[in-house]
Protein backbone atom coordinates (compact mmCIF):
# COMPACT_ATOMS: atom_id res chain seq x y z
CA UNK A 1 0.00 0.00 0.00
CA UNK A 2 1.60 3.49 -1.04
CA UNK A 3 -0.81 5.71 1.26
CA UNK A 4 0.83 7.45 4.03
CA UNK A 5 -1.54 7.32 7.18
CA UNK A 6 -0.74 10.79 7.40
CA UNK A 7 -1.91 11.45 3.92
CA UNK A 8 -5.43 10.11 5.52
CA UNK A 9 -5.26 12.16 8.92
CA UNK A 10 -4.30 15.72 7.72
CA UNK A 11 -5.02 19.09 10.01
CA UNK A 12 -7.31 21.24 8.44
CA UNK A 13 -10.18 23.94 8.50
CA UNK A 14 -14.10 23.06 9.12
CA UNK A 15 -16.52 22.52 8.03
CA UNK A 16 -15.98 20.28 5.41
CA UNK A 17 -12.55 18.31 3.70
CA UNK A 18 -13.88 17.90 0.51
CA UNK A 19 -15.97 20.98 0.46
CA UNK A 20 -13.68 23.13 2.63
CA UNK A 21 -9.71 22.00 2.75
CA UNK A 22 -10.35 20.27 -1.11
CA UNK A 23 -11.12 23.35 -3.19
CA UNK A 24 -8.71 25.99 -0.73
CA UNK A 25 -5.82 23.53 -1.70
CA UNK A 26 -7.18 23.45 -5.12
CA UNK A 27 -7.22 27.18 -5.34
CA UNK A 28 -3.54 27.69 -3.80
CA UNK A 29 -2.21 24.49 -6.31
CA UNK A 30 -3.50 27.03 -9.12
CA UNK A 31 -1.88 30.00 -8.22
CA UNK A 32 1.19 28.47 -6.74
CA UNK A 33 1.80 26.87 -10.34
CA UNK A 34 1.30 30.72 -11.87
CA UNK A 35 3.86 31.73 -9.59
CA UNK A 36 6.45 28.88 -10.34
CA UNK A 37 5.89 29.65 -13.91
CA UNK A 38 6.51 33.10 -13.87
CA UNK A 39 3.08 33.97 -14.86
CA UNK A 40 1.61 35.32 -12.05
CA UNK A 41 2.44 39.09 -12.83
CA UNK A 42 0.97 38.78 -15.88
CA UNK A 43 -2.62 38.00 -14.34
CA UNK A 44 -5.52 40.83 -13.83
CA UNK A 45 -8.49 38.00 -12.68
CA UNK A 46 -9.34 34.53 -11.85
CA UNK A 47 -12.01 33.00 -11.93
CA UNK A 48 -13.19 29.67 -10.22
CA UNK A 49 -16.39 27.81 -11.24
CA UNK A 50 -17.58 25.47 -8.77
CA UNK A 51 -19.83 22.03 -10.07
CA UNK A 52 -22.16 18.96 -8.78
CA UNK A 53 -22.15 18.98 -4.84
CA UNK A 54 -19.23 21.49 -4.69
CA UNK A 55 -22.03 23.91 -6.44
CA UNK A 56 -24.92 22.20 -4.71
CA UNK A 57 -24.03 22.99 -0.91
CA UNK A 58 -21.16 24.87 -1.21
CA UNK A 59 -22.14 27.89 0.29
CA UNK A 60 -22.98 25.96 3.41
CA UNK A 61 -19.65 24.67 3.86
CA UNK A 62 -17.83 27.86 2.71
CA UNK A 63 -16.30 26.50 -0.51
CA UNK A 64 -16.39 30.09 -1.97
CA UNK A 65 -14.34 31.39 1.27
CA UNK A 66 -12.02 27.98 0.78
CA UNK A 67 -11.18 29.71 -2.73
CA UNK A 68 -10.54 32.96 -1.85
CA UNK A 69 -8.48 31.74 1.07
CA UNK A 70 -6.76 29.22 -1.27
CA UNK A 71 -6.06 31.93 -4.00
CA UNK A 72 -4.56 34.30 -1.37
CA UNK A 73 -1.81 31.92 -0.82
CA UNK A 74 -3.17 30.39 2.08
CA UNK A 75 -2.74 26.45 3.44
CA UNK A 76 -5.61 24.42 5.89
CA UNK A 77 -2.95 23.48 7.77
CA UNK A 78 -1.34 26.68 9.16
CA UNK A 79 -4.10 29.20 8.60
CA UNK A 80 -4.54 30.93 11.84
CA UNK A 81 -8.84 30.14 12.44
CA UNK A 82 -9.00 33.16 14.19
CA UNK A 83 -7.95 35.33 10.84
CA UNK A 84 -10.12 34.26 8.55
CA UNK A 85 -13.11 36.28 9.02
CA UNK A 86 -10.82 39.48 9.02
CA UNK A 87 -9.04 38.21 5.81
CA UNK A 88 -12.33 37.87 4.10
CA UNK A 89 -13.66 41.44 4.57
CA UNK A 90 -10.67 42.83 3.42
CA UNK A 91 -10.62 41.13 0.09
CA UNK A 92 -14.59 42.30 0.02
CA UNK A 93 -14.02 45.59 0.79
CA UNK A 94 -10.95 46.42 -1.50
CA UNK A 95 -12.11 43.79 -4.10
CA UNK A 96 -8.56 42.78 -4.42
CA UNK A 97 -6.64 38.98 -4.25
CA UNK A 98 -2.95 40.03 -2.80
CA UNK A 99 -1.45 36.73 -4.08
CA UNK A 100 1.35 35.32 -1.40
CA UNK A 101 1.30 38.95 0.32
CA UNK A 102 2.29 41.05 -2.72
CA UNK A 103 0.68 40.06 -6.51
CA UNK A 104 -2.30 42.03 -6.60
CA UNK A 105 -5.53 40.97 -8.49
CA UNK A 106 -8.67 42.58 -9.34
CA UNK A 107 -11.36 40.37 -7.78
CA UNK A 108 -15.50 40.68 -7.04
CA UNK A 109 -16.65 37.73 -5.14
CA UNK A 110 -20.04 38.03 -7.10
CA UNK A 111 -18.48 36.90 -10.31
CA UNK A 112 -15.58 35.69 -9.88
CA UNK A 113 -16.64 32.46 -7.84
CA UNK A 114 -19.18 30.76 -9.17
CA UNK A 115 -21.27 28.00 -7.95
CA UNK A 116 -23.02 25.80 -10.94
CA UNK A 117 -26.41 24.19 -8.77
CA UNK A 118 -27.36 21.67 -11.11
CA UNK A 119 -24.18 21.14 -13.59
CA UNK A 120 -21.33 18.34 -12.73
CA UNK A 121 -18.53 17.78 -14.30
CA UNK A 122 -17.37 13.75 -15.82
CA UNK A 123 -14.66 12.73 -13.56
CA UNK A 124 -15.99 13.22 -10.23
CA UNK A 125 -19.21 14.72 -8.15
CA UNK A 126 -16.84 17.80 -6.29
CA UNK A 127 -15.27 19.41 -9.58
CA UNK A 128 -13.88 22.83 -10.10
CA UNK A 129 -12.63 24.99 -12.86
CA UNK A 130 -9.87 28.12 -12.27
CA UNK A 131 -9.05 30.44 -15.15
CA UNK A 132 -6.46 33.08 -14.89
CA UNK A 133 -7.25 36.01 -17.29
CA UNK A 134 -4.83 39.13 -18.55
CA UNK A 135 -5.82 42.58 -19.07
CA UNK A 136 -7.68 42.20 -22.14
CA UNK A 137 -9.25 38.67 -20.36
CA UNK A 138 -7.70 36.32 -22.21
CA UNK A 139 -7.21 33.17 -20.55
CA UNK A 140 -3.56 33.21 -20.50
CA UNK A 141 -3.97 29.74 -17.96
CA UNK A 142 -6.69 27.08 -16.75
CA UNK A 143 -7.18 23.80 -14.91
CA UNK A 144 -9.66 21.38 -13.97
CA UNK A 145 -9.42 19.87 -10.40
CA UNK A 146 -11.45 17.18 -8.44
CA UNK A 147 -11.78 17.17 -4.47
CA UNK A 148 -12.11 13.40 -4.27
CA UNK A 149 -12.92 13.27 -0.44
CA UNK A 150 -11.05 13.77 3.00
CA UNK A 151 -9.70 16.76 1.53
CA UNK A 152 -7.25 15.24 -1.48
CA UNK A 153 -7.32 16.91 -4.60
CA UNK A 154 -6.51 15.94 -8.18
CA UNK A 155 -5.62 18.09 -11.30
CA UNK A 156 -7.82 17.03 -14.50
CA UNK A 157 -4.43 15.14 -16.09
CA UNK A 158 -4.16 13.41 -12.60
CA UNK A 159 -7.81 11.76 -12.20
CA UNK A 160 -7.03 8.75 -14.42
CA UNK A 161 -3.85 7.81 -12.79
CA UNK A 162 -4.28 8.34 -9.35
CA UNK A 163 -4.30 4.51 -8.62
CA UNK A 164 -1.05 4.00 -10.89
CA UNK A 165 0.74 6.71 -9.36
CA UNK A 166 -0.13 5.19 -5.99
CA UNK A 167 1.58 2.01 -6.81
CA UNK A 168 4.53 3.54 -7.59
CA UNK A 169 6.15 4.13 -3.94
CA UNK A 170 7.59 0.89 -2.78
CA UNK A 171 6.64 -0.35 1.07
CA UNK A 172 7.78 -3.00 3.17
CA UNK A 173 4.59 -5.36 3.83
CA UNK A 174 1.93 -3.86 0.32
CA UNK A 175 -1.64 -4.67 0.57
CA UNK A 176 -4.41 -3.84 -1.47
CA UNK A 177 -7.46 -5.85 0.97
CA UNK A 178 -8.33 -6.68 4.11
CA UNK A 179 -7.20 -10.23 3.04
CA UNK A 180 -4.15 -9.43 1.74
CA UNK A 181 -3.38 -7.41 5.63
CA UNK A 182 -4.28 -10.57 7.35
CA UNK A 183 -1.73 -12.69 5.22
CA UNK A 184 0.56 -10.38 6.03
CA UNK A 185 -0.08 -10.82 9.49
CA UNK A 186 -0.10 -14.53 9.31
CA UNK A 187 2.89 -14.94 7.65
CA UNK A 188 5.48 -12.33 9.29
CA UNK A 189 3.59 -13.31 12.84
CA UNK A 190 2.89 -9.71 13.11
CA UNK A 191 -0.08 -6.99 14.58
CA UNK A 192 -2.09 -4.54 11.65
CA UNK A 193 -0.23 -1.27 13.45
CA UNK A 194 2.86 -3.17 13.48
CA UNK A 195 2.55 -4.18 9.22
CA UNK A 196 1.53 -0.12 8.93
CA UNK A 197 4.33 1.72 11.09
CA UNK A 198 7.08 -0.62 9.05
CA UNK A 199 5.29 0.97 6.06
CA UNK A 200 5.25 4.45 7.49
CA UNK A 201 9.13 3.93 7.38
CA UNK A 202 9.40 4.54 3.78
CA UNK A 203 8.56 8.23 4.43
CA UNK A 204 9.31 9.16 8.22
CA UNK A 205 11.78 8.26 10.65
CA UNK A 206 10.92 6.45 13.55
CA UNK A 207 11.01 9.22 15.85
CA UNK A 208 8.94 10.96 13.35
CA UNK A 209 6.10 8.45 13.07
CA UNK A 210 5.90 9.05 16.65
CA UNK A 211 5.91 12.24 16.91
CA UNK A 212 3.98 13.40 14.56
CA UNK A 213 1.13 10.81 15.59
CA UNK A 214 0.91 12.18 18.86
CA UNK A 215 0.51 15.74 17.06
CA UNK A 216 -2.03 14.64 15.90
CA UNK A 217 -3.52 13.35 18.77
CA UNK A 218 -3.06 16.91 20.48
CA UNK A 219 -4.68 18.08 17.92
CA UNK A 220 -8.05 16.42 18.44
CA UNK A 221 -7.90 17.12 22.52
CA UNK A 222 -7.16 20.73 21.66
CA UNK A 223 -10.76 20.31 19.35
CA UNK A 224 -12.30 18.30 21.96
CA UNK A 225 -11.02 20.86 24.77
CA UNK A 226 -12.08 24.10 22.13
CA UNK A 227 -15.43 22.56 21.34
CA UNK A 228 -16.65 22.26 25.56
CA UNK A 229 -15.40 25.35 25.96
CA UNK A 230 -17.10 27.03 23.23
CA UNK A 231 -21.57 28.12 23.60
CA UNK A 232 -23.82 30.15 21.37
CA UNK A 233 -25.26 29.68 18.05
CA UNK A 234 -23.21 27.79 15.18
CA UNK A 235 -22.70 30.12 12.13
CA UNK A 236 -24.77 29.20 8.34
CA UNK A 237 -28.22 30.35 9.69
CA UNK A 238 -30.36 27.55 10.43
CA UNK A 239 -29.62 29.00 14.59
CA UNK A 240 -28.27 25.49 15.54
CA UNK A 241 -27.40 25.70 19.47
CA UNK A 242 -24.32 24.23 20.24
CA UNK A 243 -24.24 21.55 22.86
CA UNK A 244 -21.19 20.29 24.00
CA UNK A 245 -20.16 22.86 26.87
CA UNK A 246 -23.74 22.10 28.39
CA UNK A 247 -22.90 18.59 28.49
CA UNK A 248 -19.71 18.46 30.08
CA UNK A 249 -21.53 21.31 32.85
CA UNK A 250 -23.86 18.39 33.07
CA UNK A 251 -21.55 14.98 33.18
CA UNK A 252 -18.55 16.34 34.67
CA UNK A 253 -19.48 15.59 38.61
CA UNK A 254 -21.31 12.81 38.06
CA UNK A 255 -19.12 9.50 39.20
CA UNK A 256 -19.09 6.59 36.82
CA UNK A 257 -22.03 4.24 37.05
CA UNK A 258 -21.48 0.53 37.41
CA UNK A 259 -23.95 0.14 33.67
CA UNK A 260 -21.40 2.22 31.43
CA UNK A 261 -23.72 4.78 30.50
CA UNK A 262 -21.80 7.44 31.47
CA UNK A 263 -18.96 6.77 29.81
CA UNK A 264 -21.48 6.98 27.04
CA UNK A 265 -22.19 10.09 27.62
CA UNK A 266 -18.22 11.09 27.78
CA UNK A 267 -17.87 9.58 24.10
CA UNK A 268 -21.08 11.68 22.94
CA UNK A 269 -19.65 14.85 24.21
CA UNK A 270 -15.70 14.10 22.87
CA UNK A 271 -18.22 13.17 19.30
CA UNK A 272 -20.44 16.75 19.64
CA UNK A 273 -17.58 19.38 20.82
CA UNK A 274 -15.34 18.29 17.39
CA UNK A 275 -18.46 18.50 15.19
CA UNK A 276 -19.58 21.38 16.61
CA UNK A 277 -16.14 22.78 16.28
CA UNK A 278 -15.84 22.05 12.85
CA UNK A 279 -18.86 23.11 11.97
CA UNK A 280 -17.78 26.18 13.36
CA UNK A 281 -14.94 26.03 11.00
CA UNK A 282 -12.34 25.39 13.50
CA UNK A 283 -9.11 23.30 13.88
CA UNK A 284 -10.27 20.09 13.41
CA UNK A 285 -7.53 16.77 12.03
CA UNK A 286 -9.33 15.05 9.11
CA UNK A 287 -10.59 10.98 9.99
CA UNK A 288 -11.00 10.18 7.37
CA UNK A 289 -13.38 13.87 6.71
CA UNK A 290 -13.93 16.79 7.81
CA UNK A 291 -17.46 15.58 8.80
CA UNK A 292 -16.73 12.37 10.29
CA UNK A 293 -13.81 14.22 11.95
CA UNK A 294 -15.63 13.87 15.69
CA UNK A 295 -16.01 9.66 15.91
CA UNK A 296 -12.07 8.47 15.98
CA UNK A 297 -10.82 11.27 18.81
CA UNK A 298 -14.49 10.35 20.62
CA UNK A 299 -13.11 6.83 20.50
CA UNK A 300 -9.64 7.74 21.71
CA UNK A 301 -10.60 9.73 24.09
CA UNK A 302 -12.96 6.81 25.55
CA UNK A 303 -10.19 4.48 25.65
CA UNK A 304 -7.96 6.79 27.36
CA UNK A 305 -9.92 7.75 30.31
CA UNK A 306 -12.07 4.80 30.21
CA UNK A 307 -9.09 1.77 29.55
CA UNK A 308 -6.78 0.44 31.89
CA UNK A 309 -3.36 0.25 30.54
CA UNK A 310 -4.00 2.91 27.91
CA UNK A 311 -0.99 5.03 27.05
CA UNK A 312 0.80 6.99 24.17
CA UNK A 313 2.07 3.84 22.14
CA UNK A 314 -1.33 2.92 22.35
CA UNK A 315 -2.32 6.15 20.85
CA UNK A 316 -0.14 5.36 18.19
CA UNK A 317 -0.63 2.13 17.30
CA UNK A 318 -4.63 2.85 17.28
CA UNK A 319 -4.23 5.80 15.06
CA UNK A 320 -1.93 3.30 12.54
CA UNK A 321 -4.60 0.51 12.32
CA UNK A 322 -6.96 3.32 12.01
CA UNK A 323 -5.05 4.51 8.56
CA UNK A 324 -4.12 0.90 7.59
CA UNK A 325 -8.04 0.44 7.54
CA UNK A 326 -9.10 3.77 6.35
CA UNK A 327 -6.67 3.28 3.60
CA UNK A 328 -8.64 -0.13 2.49
CA UNK A 329 -11.89 2.42 1.80
CA UNK A 330 -9.90 4.84 0.14
CA UNK A 331 -8.21 2.77 -2.40
CA UNK A 332 -11.40 0.02 -2.69
CA UNK A 333 -14.07 2.27 -2.87
CA UNK A 334 -14.58 6.30 -1.35
CA UNK A 335 -14.69 8.54 1.77
CA UNK A 336 -16.31 11.11 -0.17
CA UNK A 337 -19.89 11.66 0.86
CA UNK A 338 -20.70 13.20 -2.59
CA UNK A 339 -19.69 10.52 -4.37
CA UNK A 340 -21.37 7.43 -1.92
CA UNK A 341 -23.12 9.02 0.48
CA UNK A 342 -22.41 9.26 4.12
CA UNK A 343 -21.56 5.46 4.59
CA UNK A 344 -18.38 6.62 3.25
CA UNK A 345 -17.39 9.28 5.44
CA UNK A 346 -19.18 8.19 8.69
CA UNK A 347 -19.37 4.75 7.78
CA UNK A 348 -15.73 4.21 7.33
CA UNK A 349 -14.58 6.52 10.48
CA UNK A 350 -16.97 4.12 12.63
CA UNK A 351 -15.43 1.21 10.84
CA UNK A 352 -11.45 2.43 11.33
CA UNK A 353 -12.28 3.68 14.90
CA UNK A 354 -13.68 -0.40 15.86
CA UNK A 355 -10.71 -1.91 14.38
CA UNK A 356 -8.02 0.39 15.72
CA UNK A 357 -9.71 -0.15 19.17
CA UNK A 358 -10.16 -4.30 19.33
CA UNK A 359 -6.45 -4.23 18.37
CA UNK A 360 -5.12 -1.59 21.59
CA UNK A 361 -7.54 -3.30 23.64
CA UNK A 362 -5.46 -7.01 22.75
CA UNK A 363 -7.41 -8.07 19.62
CA UNK A 364 -5.97 -10.61 17.39
CA UNK A 365 -5.49 -9.41 13.57
CA UNK A 366 -8.77 -11.17 12.65
CA UNK A 367 -11.28 -9.86 15.36
CA UNK A 368 -9.61 -6.60 14.32
CA UNK A 369 -11.09 -6.91 10.38
CA UNK A 370 -14.51 -8.57 12.14
CA UNK A 371 -14.65 -5.31 14.43
CA UNK A 372 -13.88 -3.31 10.86
CA UNK A 373 -16.08 -5.32 9.07
CA UNK A 374 -19.16 -4.58 11.63
CA UNK A 375 -18.13 -1.03 11.84
CA UNK A 376 -19.16 -0.77 8.18
CA UNK A 377 -21.77 -3.36 7.89
CA UNK A 378 -24.29 -2.02 10.13
CA UNK A 379 -24.03 1.83 8.46
CA UNK A 380 -24.45 0.77 4.77
CA UNK A 381 -26.86 2.58 2.71
CA UNK A 382 -25.99 5.86 4.78
CA UNK A 383 -27.27 8.61 2.87
CA UNK A 384 -25.48 12.23 2.91
CA UNK A 385 -28.28 14.80 3.06
CA UNK A 386 -27.29 17.89 4.94
CA UNK A 387 -29.69 20.14 6.15
CA UNK A 388 -29.44 23.87 4.80
CA UNK A 389 -26.33 22.50 2.58
CA UNK A 390 -24.46 22.83 6.59
CA UNK A 391 -22.23 20.07 7.75
CA UNK A 392 -25.13 20.77 11.36
CA UNK A 393 -27.88 18.34 10.92
CA UNK A 394 -27.57 15.54 10.69
CA UNK A 395 -24.08 15.26 10.70
CA UNK A 396 -23.08 16.24 14.38
CA UNK A 397 -25.21 13.82 15.96
CA UNK A 398 -24.53 11.55 13.47
CA UNK A 399 -21.08 11.01 14.63
CA UNK A 400 -21.31 10.73 18.29
CA UNK A 401 -24.11 7.93 17.54
CA UNK A 402 -21.20 6.01 15.18
CA UNK A 403 -18.15 6.89 17.79
CA UNK A 404 -20.98 4.24 20.17
CA UNK A 405 -21.35 1.99 17.25
CA UNK A 406 -17.64 1.46 16.23
CA UNK A 407 -16.88 0.64 20.53
CA UNK A 408 -19.83 -2.03 20.69
CA UNK A 409 -18.29 -3.12 17.28
CA UNK A 410 -14.67 -3.69 18.80
CA UNK A 411 -16.86 -5.02 21.70
CA UNK A 412 -18.81 -7.52 20.05
CA UNK A 413 -15.72 -8.24 18.07
CA UNK A 414 -13.44 -9.32 21.21
CA UNK A 415 -16.00 -11.91 22.54
CA UNK A 416 -15.57 -13.78 18.92
CA UNK A 417 -12.89 -15.58 17.89
CA UNK A 418 -12.35 -13.67 14.27
CA UNK A 419 -14.38 -15.92 12.85
CA UNK A 420 -17.57 -14.32 11.11
CA UNK A 421 -19.55 -14.32 7.13
CA UNK A 422 -19.14 -10.88 5.80
CA UNK A 423 -15.28 -9.98 4.96
CA UNK A 424 -14.30 -6.76 5.47
CA UNK A 425 -13.47 -6.69 1.68
CA UNK A 426 -17.24 -7.55 1.11
CA UNK A 427 -18.03 -4.95 3.22
CA UNK A 428 -16.32 -2.82 0.97
CA UNK A 429 -17.68 -3.50 -1.98
CA UNK A 430 -21.02 -3.50 -0.37
CA UNK A 431 -20.58 0.24 0.40
CA UNK A 432 -18.78 1.04 -3.15
CA UNK A 433 -21.39 -0.72 -5.33
CA UNK A 434 -24.47 0.64 -2.63
CA UNK A 435 -23.07 4.57 -3.35
CA UNK A 436 -22.64 3.89 -6.73
CA UNK A 437 -26.71 2.97 -7.00
CA UNK A 438 -27.88 5.82 -4.68
CA UNK A 439 -29.71 8.71 -6.40
CA UNK A 440 -27.67 11.73 -6.74
CA UNK A 441 -30.35 13.60 -4.41
CA UNK A 442 -28.91 11.63 -1.42
CA UNK A 443 -25.16 12.23 -2.10
CA UNK A 444 -24.21 15.95 -0.48
CA UNK A 445 -26.56 17.60 -2.83
CA UNK A 446 -29.20 18.90 -0.52
CA UNK A 447 -32.07 18.10 -2.38
CA UNK A 448 -33.59 14.85 -0.75
CA UNK A 449 -34.03 13.26 2.23
CA UNK A 450 -33.61 15.19 5.51
CA UNK A 451 -32.66 18.53 3.13
CA UNK A 452 -35.55 18.99 2.01
CA UNK A 453 -38.44 17.45 4.64
CA UNK A 454 -37.15 19.35 7.62
CA UNK A 455 -37.54 23.20 7.61
CA UNK A 456 -35.16 25.32 8.18
CA UNK A 457 -35.40 27.73 10.47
Amino acid sequence: MALSVFELFKIGIGPSSSHTVGPMRAARMFVSRLHNEGQLEQVHRIKTQLFGSLGATGKGHGSDKAVILGLLGEIPEEIDTNTIPGILERVKSSCRLLVFGHQVISFDEQSDVVMHRRKSLPAHPNGMQIQAMDSSGEVIFERTYYSVGGGFVVDQDAMGAVKFRLDEVQVRYPFHSGNELLELCKEHGLSISTIMYENELTWRTKEEIREDLLHLWQVMQDCVEAGINAEGILPGGMKVKRRAAGLYRKIKGQPDDQSGMSAMDWVDLYALAVNEENAAGGRVVTAPTNGAAGIIPAVLHYYRRHCPGADDDAVVRFLLVAGAIGILYKENASISGSEVGCQGEVGSACSMAAGALAEVMGGTPEQVENAAEIGMEHNLGLTCDPVGGLVQVPCIERNAMASVKAINAARIALHGDGKHFVSLDNVIKTMRDTGRDMKTKYKETARGGLAVNVIEC
